[in-house]
């Protein structure tokens, strides 16, 4: 590809967790790669794992990786809308990079209260996303656009915005990534584009087969007849490989695959492995934190749900949540927070990150998150916490352990530390956040273990205080780690799809004469 296009490609899938961000980083990649100035774009993301850029935006961190896959900085451009969910029924919605308020599926969805479409809403977030979508497209060779759930999803197509809603917004030829390794790739390929309208399948170009296992040869008159049947070739066929480590979440469900779920543990540098449980709090938020652990030689992350499990636990990791005080009735409901107790009481070490840090603490004041009120916490740190209407988007740097670190903060919660050690510091000795009592740490500061300096001494206090002879490993470095796996799906890109195919696409956009395969959507 040369010179500017500004051309684009829409990245849809069968199902949430087909595939859609890998494949959308890997593109952004391989195209990177090739010297192509490209930027990632999702103009709708559902999920509780988020990121801050550097003007202090909140965006989903799939698209901050993505971003990362592309080599440029990530926006608020590249992910105008987050929903943040609270429940089943309600999300927090992330406009443009800051938090506009809480609203139900329905009212957000555009829905009267007997089901009729409510006009208005639709129509504006879908001119703020095609605006982002081509101011990004001005200023880039190309877009690699990613959907959301599936584009058939014939109860949302009025309201979508971020499938075929945006790309017959700004006629973007669509590629459908399906799942093989669930079963039923062919139905799921046919029948999405069977149930798009006309107007819709007319973008539809292609298909690419995600996650498969074995001889592809066997495969090939399966597509051949696709092909026949639908008049759209399959692209690639991407074989499933373990511990890609992008963050791909649609929805309430939280997949912790990736590099904690399954990679293989490394042997430990020192004479002892280290051993790490995670609690699986509700409404559970960027679990990635624990990421740099599971990548350190020795250390073994394990989510947990039961007081049992932390029986050998070396390390407890209090994650970050979107419900904090529901986390802590969760807690207590569970023997949980009776556990944690008995861990500080007996010195052995527990970690509270974000929402996890406020229920360490001795009380909340909510009238914002939960509307819950003054509620006690678990009284393992001196720190009282009040939630404030605004948030908190900020991505500081300090010191601590004697070691430089850095992270991003999103949280409403304002915290009054009452005593302790605030071990987070800035290059003068000033305080800057966190408190530390005995083996009870926490902070505010997501992304903070990812400084390798501070991890490894971090590390090396917890297996102190655990009494393991573990050992850290001198020379893990978790940046390289990432660009390790953002050229792994290049990689993946680049040996099993159909790259002429897709940068045709990307540069001339939708081919014509598409055929219409019924019964399509009304």
């Amino acid at each position: 590809m040369s010179g500017r296009t500004g051309g684009g490609l829409l990245v849809a899938g069968t199902t949430s967790d087909a595939g859609k961000s890998v494949v959308t980083a890997g593109i952004c990649r391989w195209l990177a790669r090739k010297g192509v100035r490209v930027a990632p774009f999702k103009a709708q993301n559902m999920s509780l794992n988020s990121y801050v850029t550097l003007d202090g935006a909140e965006i989903g961190r799939a698209q901050a990786m993505q971003a990362a896959a592309a080599r440029v900085e990530p926006s608020a451009l590249m992910n105008p809308v987050l929903l943040k969910p609270g429940s089943d029924r309600t999300s927090q919605v992330v406009l443009l990079g800051k938090a506009v308020g809480e609203m139900s599926a329905r009212g957000y969805f555009g829905r009267h209260t007997d089901g009729r479409p409510r006009q208005g809403r639709r129509e504006d977030l879908l001119e703020t996303v095609v605006g982002c979508l081509e101011e990004l497209r001005r200023t880039h060779d190309a877009v690699i656009c990613e959907g959301a759930g599936s584009p058939a999803e014939i109860n949302l197509r009025r309201s979508d915005i971020v499938n075929m809603g945006l790309a017959r917004a700004c006629r973007l030829p669509v590629v459908v990534v399906g799942d093989i390794d669930r079963g039923g790739v062919f139905a799921s390929l046919f029948g999405t584009t069977a149930l798009l309208a006309p107007e819709d399948q007319a973008l539809l170009a292609g298909y690419l087969v995600n996650k498969f296992r074995g001889d592809v040869s066997l495969l090939e008159p399966g597509l051949e007849m696709l092909r026949g049947m639908t008049g759209r070739p399959t692209l690639g066929v991407l074989p499933f490989q373990h511990g890609l480590g992008i963050d791909e979440e649609d929805g309430l469900r939280v997949s912790l695959r990736g590099t904690v779920g399954e990679s293989a543990v490394a042997p430990p540098h020192g004479a002892d492995v280290l051993r790490v449980s995670v609690l699986r709090v509700p409404l559970m938020s960027n679990f990635t934190d624990v990421d740099a652990l599971a990548a350190e030689p020795g250390v073994v992350v394990r989510f947990c749900d039961s007081a049992e499990e932390l029986a050998d636990a070396d390390l407890v990791v209090v994650p970050g949540t979107r419900g904090t005080v529901r986390a802590l009735e969760w807690l207590r409901a569970r023997g949980l927070a009776g556990a944690l107790a008995r861990r500080a009481a007996e010195g052995r070490p527990v970690l509270g990150i974000c929402g996890g840090y406020q229920l360490l603490g001795e009380r909340i004041e909510d009238d914002v998150e939960s509307r819950a009120g003054l509620v006690d916490g678990l009284g393992l740190l001196p720190v009282r916490v009040r939630f404030a209407p605004g948030k908190t988007l900020a991505r500081p740097h300090g010191r601590a352990l004697g070691e430089a670190v850095e992270g991003y903060e999103i949280h409403h919660g304002v915290a009054e530390v009452l005593g302790g050690d605030g071990f987070l510091h800035g290059d003068g000795g000033e305080p800057l956040d966190g408190c530390r009592v005995g083996t009870v740490w926490g902070t505010h500061w997501h992304g903070s273990l990812e400084s390798d300096g501070f991890r490894r001494a971090f590390l090396r206090r917890v297996a102190a205080d655990a009494g393991r002879a573990f050992e850290p490993a001198p020379d893990t470095r978790f940046a390289a780690l990432r660009e390790q796996q953002l050229d792994r799906l290049g990689d993946l890109i680049e040996e099993h799809a159909d790259t002429g195919a897709l940068l045709r696409l990307i540069e001339k956009g939708v081919p014509e004469g598409l055929p219409f395969v019924p019964p399509g959507a009304p």
